[in-house]
């Protein structure tokens, strides 16, 4: 799921011996940073949210909030912004995955009676921000009414920090060719930005200076709710029933993610790669921070496991082919995939043989699993998925061992592939057990949109947290750099950029999002929107996965170590 290469001093050179045992073999070091996550540490994660009381006492909650959202409009002096305050209030807190159904019911029913919803900004833009987030289809046009007469969003807008707030949210669910969405963002932000730190009411203050940072579309949803679980504690109006609830269920999610990683930890323990394979990453609680990012609903344990696992194994592949493994080497392991045969590992250098044979049996289990449930075989897919992404791998090292320089459109067309979306969110499908068509299976094999945009932007963001540290090193030409070289400008502008480049990514994405005619959307649009979600969090700082302290270390202690406290 990751490429991202950072280093904590200059690259080495390291001798060893080559296949053919003919002498020393100069090899590269990139110093990654140790695992800063005992074992032993992980194995003894615990909390005693998934204990009878805790169970018995949420399920008495979610009646509570269940009534609250059936009576919201009872009240005449209640209009419909209440209920959508408070269903906005339940997805920030983390809680949809529980009232999925009832915010849809809520949702179809303002839409089907036609309210009017244009009695202020705020209302309008949370109104369609909801209904797009649910996916629900509803036009840019409803903003027009707060537009001027030279057509430009009207100035007396720019005082209204709640309305331009919402409204600055609901813009980043746009899609391709709606430009009143990108005047909106335009307009909302610049004065957004114009009022930062000058509000006079803390929490909406606090709010603004949040979604300024990183817009709400595109937050993990897990982290989001832990943010915004403090937050709503400290408002006027806070619904005790609805905090005590999010509290319980943060800790009650955080148990079962708990146990994933005891699990896994576990597993990669016992798999000895990285005793074998000293110069890789050991990454396996930041690839699981990664994960439960993407697959946040406790219920998704098996697919975690399954996807965790996928993860550790690109990196360790990832490394060798970026760093350690010379040419020949490299094409002895992508011809050995391409086989997929388990003869073929007696051809690779002794750091290799395990790994392949790791990947050979998680791969064969997860087609198993599959073969014996639905009598499908999902092999060939899955088999494509790895060849395809070792022979992106194999071209890069080409680059780099022939100093090759791509053009921008010849990096993006390898890169997309390499950065390992699509081998990600490919095995996700699968692991989240949907039923499996010939139709689908098809769709999987022709780069769908599902697929291809949130790789894109995994890619951007990726390259933008890490290119120069990468660059220091020596490595290929990242997405800034192919700009910069192509157009002859600065880093500035290039990242400028590239940053448009990711906007115009999660455009095509909200679109794909919304696309009932794709045969994966079901299963995989919420994965797959919050695998680009993850990318923005954990590049946002630079590269949270290469060096994994700082922001990244205080996510991993947010959503997997820190529970909430919870009065008796």
């Amino acid at each position: 799921m990751v490429s991202s290469k950072s280093f904590s001093t200059s690259v080495e050179l390291q001798s060893t011996e080559n296949i053919n045992n003919n002498g020393p073999t100069e090899r590269r070091s990139a110093n990654y940073k140790p695992n800063i996550w005992d074992f032993e540490f992980i194995q003894n994660l615990k909390n005693d949210h998934k204990d009878e009381v805790y169970l018995r006492k949420v399920t008495d909650l979610k009646g509570k909030v269940r009534h609250l959202m059936d009576h919201m409009m009872d009240d005449n002096n209640k209009g419909p912004l209440t209920l959508l305050e408070l269903i906005d209030d339940i997805q920030r807190l983390g809680l949809r995955y529980i009232f999925e159904k009832e915010i849809q019911v809520k949702l179809d029913y303002l839409k089907e009676k036609n309210i009017n919803m244009n009695e202020s900004l705020h209302t309008t833009a949370l109104y369609f921000r909801l209904l797009r987030q649910n996916g629900f289809n509803i036009s840019q046009d409803v903003f027009k009414v707060f537009k001027g007469a030279h057509a430009d969003f009207s100035s007396d807008l720019s005082q209204d920090i709640k309305g331009l707030l919402s409204l600055y949210e609901a813009s980043y669910l746009s899609t391709e060719g709606e430009g009143i969405l990108d005047e909106a963002k335009a307009f909302a932000t610049k004065h957004l930005k114009d009022m930062n730190n000058k509000i006079d009411d803390k929490n909406l203050n606090q709010l603004v200076n949040h979604a300024l940072k990183l817009p709400l579309n595109i937050r993990m949803v897990r982290l989001e709710a832990k943010w915004y679980i403090d937050f709503y504690s400290e408002r006027n109006d806070t619904n005790q029933s609805l905090l005590e609830l999010a509290k319980l269920d943060y800790n009650k999610v955080q148990a079962a993610y708990q146990t994933d990683l005891i699990n896994l930890s576990r597993w990669w323990k016992n798999l000895g790669l990285s005793k074998k394979m000293p110069f890789s990453r050991d990454r396996v609680v930041e690839n699981f921070l990664l994960v439960a990012g993407m697959l946040s609903d406790p219920n998704y344990n098996y697919c975690r496991e399954i996807i965790t696992k996928v993860c550790l194994l690109i990196t360790a592949i990832d490394d060798f082919y970026d760093v350690y493994a010379t040419l020949d080497e490299a094409k002895l392991f992508t011809d050995a995939v391409e086989r997929w045969d388990v003869n073929a590992m007696e051809q690779l250098p002794d750091y290799m043989r395990l790994c392949y044979l790791a990947l050979f049996n998680t791969i064969n289990e997860v087609a198993y699993d599959t073969l014996k449930e639905q009598d499908v075989n999902i092999l060939p897919c899955l088999r494509k998925m790895w060849v395809d992404l070792c022979k992106s791998y194999f071209d890069e090292a080409k680059w780099f061992h022939t100093k090759y320089e791509p053009t921008l459109d010849e990096y993006l067309k390898k890169s997309w592939v390499s950065v390992a979306g699509p081998i990600v969110l490919g095995h996700t499908y699968f692991s989240l057990r949907p039923r499996i068509t010939k139709e689908s299976l098809d769709y999987l094999e022709n780069d769908p949109d599902l697929i291809h945009w949130p790789s894109m932007i995994l890619r951007l963001v990726d390259d933008m947290g890490t290119s120069t540290a990468e660059l220091e090193r020596g490595d290929n030409l990242k997405s800034i750099q192919c700009y910069m070289r192509d157009k002859d400008v600065s880093e500035d502008v290039a990242r400028e950029y590239i940053r448009h480049l990711t906007d115009e990514a999660w455009k095509k994405l909200n679109a794909a999002l919304w696309n009932n005619n794709c045969p994966l959307q079901q299963a995989l649009a919420q994965s797959a929107l919050n695998c680009a979600r993850s990318g923005e969090t954990v590049y946002q700082d630079g590269d949270g996965f290469g060096v994994p302290d700082h922001e990244t270390k205080g996510r991993v202690l947010s959503m997997f170590v820190d529970g909430i406290p919870i009065m008796d």
